[in-house]
């Protein structure tokens, strides 16, 4: 908030997928509280429902929510609809934040284990962006707009046992970069966030001991809570990152720096 106590956020629409837990939660509480109406979107309903009542209303912003696949084309064009229906605009900010984990050693990989993580990591980003984009494309020109691509560190310095998860993740931070070049000149900006061991129920799966050789790895000597994630988030989607494009930007304590 700023120090004339209005909202970094105030009148802007807020599209987040992953919002009933974790990075996408924290993100969603951060930017209601800075004034944006949030649209979160999840497969977990329950999940959202219990976020939803958390969510600040003194900016009289007003928050919704959609569950289905985002990796679905069908589901992306009518949630945008949606959004514009309940807020008569498409949306300000697209949060791509959803995300899954299938760990396996590459010798004991099935393929499924692998198109799943793709689909849901990758493909969404795509199928989530793009839907976007046609919403602000009109006839008198295309609104400006910010899209925040979550990917992780682990695209960029990859990792044991995780082969689907590092490719889908290096697959969003070059995507996000090749968004930038193309939409920049319309004002729409597209950067991503690597963030770095973070506490969160995705983190929770990994075995302790790998965490605590992880944690020795980090030059900070701690993980990162997901309000962090969701600091460097609201950096992106203000006014203040107004010239910030085709970045990535690593929350990470220094991790594979």
């Amino acid at each position: 908030m700023t120090s004339a106590g209005v909202g970094r956020l105030a009148g802007k629409v807020a599209v987040v997928t992953g919002a009933a837990s974790g990075i996408g939660k924290a993100i969603c509480s951060k930017f209601a509280l800075e004034g944006a109406s949030v649209m979160m979107v999840d497969r977990s309903r329950e999940g959202m429902e219990q976020v939803q009542p958390c969510l600040s209303t003194k900016f009289d912003n007003k928050h919704h929510l959609a569950d289905g696949d985002v990796a679905d084309m069908a589901f992306a064009k009518d949630l945008f609809s949606n959004v514009k229906e309940n807020y008569g605009k498409h949306g300000d900010v697209l949060v791509n934040c959803a995300g899954i984990i299938r760990d396996s050693l590459l010798i004991n990989m099935d393929e499924s284990r692998f198109d799943e993580v793709i689909q849901t990591n990758l493909k969404s980003v795509f199928v989530m962006t793009k839907s976007f984009i046609d919403t602000l494309n009109h006839p008198g020109g295309m609104d400006p707009a910010s899209i925040i691509n979550i990917s992780s560190i682990v695209g960029k310095g990859g990792n044991t046992g995780q082969a689907n998860y590092a490719a889908s993740k290096a697959g969003v931070i070059l995507f996000t970069k090749s968004v930038g070049f193309e939409m920049g000149r319309f004002g729409i900006r597209c950067n991503s966030v690597l963030p770095g061991f973070i506490k969160t129920p995705m983190t929770e799966q990994v075995p302790e001991p790998l965490l605590e050789k992880v944690r020795k790895q980090i030059p900070m000597k701690r993980f990162g809570m997901p309000e962090e994630i969701a600091n460097a988030c609201l950096f992106l989607a203000s006014d203040e990152s107004s010239y910030v494009n085709c970045s990535a930007l690593e929350v990470t304590g220094g991790l594979m720096a």
